[in-house]
């Protein structure tokens, strides 16, 4: 008997679509995609999800439901030759015999401008049924122009439950393992589905590793003997690379260091930079604490040195102390809002000059324009303060842009700020009633 030299994930492709392993939300009884296959009317679409998640199994069912030929293409090896030859193919049997063809597009996001714009045409006049996968989010992925005339449907990563009966059957199938009579073992399958994250098509590879490797029964023991530690799911670059540093931003601006330091070992364990995780240590230092605690930036800077010079592993206890640090202390993004506030100013106002009396004054000639005339040196001023003195440049009113919040130093910076905006009222008051003088 001839052995099928295809992986035992293509040997367990579906048929059928009662075979998909999850997506309920697209397949259940009232999914958008089931409905639609109900209608029975043919439309291009994109299915969006992480790896092993169907998208390519799902664009073969969709064409043997539609009756459709099925051609393929990937957006890593061809280019607009190749949808151009796909088109002029798809028009011939449409000639030819009357069928139509589905022309399913593998990572599609990685077609620039121009070659997505190759479909826009054939996708308009329906000489094609494009199917497009994307691991990306295609609303930044895609230009606008084809992303509206495609409808959008988001594969899911899949639960334990769905990989764990992809495994059974894939055990006893006789185009998969065949071994209905050995047992697969609870902690097998737990241990495989671990390992998996997610991935119908990995849990797949591992379990045929593990099969190759251990004749016979399959146990957990068994698993772990046959398989050497597989990284965590981290797409550098991709959307769950975006994913997983936004959630542990938000941990540590949440105040919620077990969650942030359980990210950051995602993050790591998946093979993240350490350095950029370093770099945003000290943005979140400054952009979600700031002077609530100005050591956190400190504590975020020393970590990345650390980082630097020790290198991967021993570098990641200090990424994890400046991790647990900042989710800990108090936060205030009021220098964060500040500093955008400045900003919009800036644009609205434009370069307006800077004050005469608050210009450098380095040569007779700007002396005699004034510049310098009238300033205030602070340090000879009660309390080292100026009242009443105004830094902003004529056309622009002063205001607050900067308001600390009643947290950690901040509160005393607060306290200290409305003292000095308690003495510019009061040398208004005089100024108003004739007693001071700029």
């Amino acid at each position: 008997m001839s052995i099928d030299p295809r992986p035992l994930a293509e040997r367990m492709r579906p048929a059928q679509l009662a075979e998909v392993a999850g997506q309920p939300q697209l397949l259940g009884a009232e999914g958008p995609l089931r409905l639609a296959l109900v209608a029975g009317r043919p439309h291009s679409l994109i299915f969006w999800g992480p790896p092993g998640t169907g998208k390519t199994t799902l664009a073969r069912l969709l064409a043997a439901e539609w009756a459709l030929a099925f051609v393929s293409l990937s957006a890593v090896l061809d280019g607009v030759r190749e949808v151009r030859a796909a088109v002029a193919q798809a028009e011939a049997a449409r000639a030819s015999t009357g069928q139509g063809t589905l022309l399913f597009v593998d990572e599609v996001h990685r077609f620039n401008k121009a070659q997505q714009d190759a479909f826009l045409p054939h996708v308009e006049r329906g000489a094609i049924v494009l199917v497009g996968a994307t691991t990306e989010n295609p609303a930044f992925e895609l230009n606008g122009a084809l992303l509206s005339r495609l409808r959008v449907y988001r594969l899911q990563r899949l639960d334990r439950e769905a990989l764990q009966a992809l495994l059974r059957r894939a055990w006893g199938a006789d185009e998969g393992l065949g071994r209905p009579a050995a047992e697969l073992t609870a902690g097998a399958l737990d241990l495989l589905a671990d390992l998996a994250d997610g991935d119908a098509r990995r849990a797949l590879n591992l379990l045929e590793q593990a099969a190759l490797e251990q004749p016979g029964a399959l146990d957990r023991e068994g698993v772990a003997r046959a398989i050497e530690a597989q990284p965590l799911l981290f797409d550098k670059g991709g959307e769950q690379f975006y994913d997983q540093i936004s959630a542990l931003h938000k941990a540590v601006r949440g105040s919620a260091p077990d969650a942030a330091l359980y990210w950051l070992a995602r993050m790591l364990g998946g093979g993240c930079d350490p350095q950029y995780v370093a770099r945003r240590l000290v943005r979140m230092a400054s952009e979600d604490i700031g002077n609530a605690d100005p050591r956190a930036l400190q504590v975020a800077l020393d970590a990345w040195e650390a980082q630097e010079r020790l290198g991967q592993p021993e570098g990641e206890l200090a990424l994890a102390q400046a991790v647990a640090y900042l989710a800990s202390v108090p936060k205030s993004n009021a220098v964060y809002r500040a500093w955008q506030a400045a900003q919009d100013e800036v644009r609205r106002s434009g370069s307006l000059p800077v004050p005469l009396h608050l210009r450098n004054a380095p040569t007779a000639l700007a002396r005699a324009e004034g510049a310098g005339r009238h300033y205030r040196y602070a340090h000879d001023e009660p309390e080292g303060y100026a009242a009443g003195e105004d830094y902003f440049p004529a056309g622009v009113r002063a205001r607050r842009y900067y308001a600390p919040v009643d947290r950690g130093l901040e509160q005393r910076i607060a306290e200290r700020l409305a003292r000095l905006a308690a003495a510019d009222r009061a040398w208004h008051a005089r100024a108003d009633d004739g007693s001071s003088e700029r």
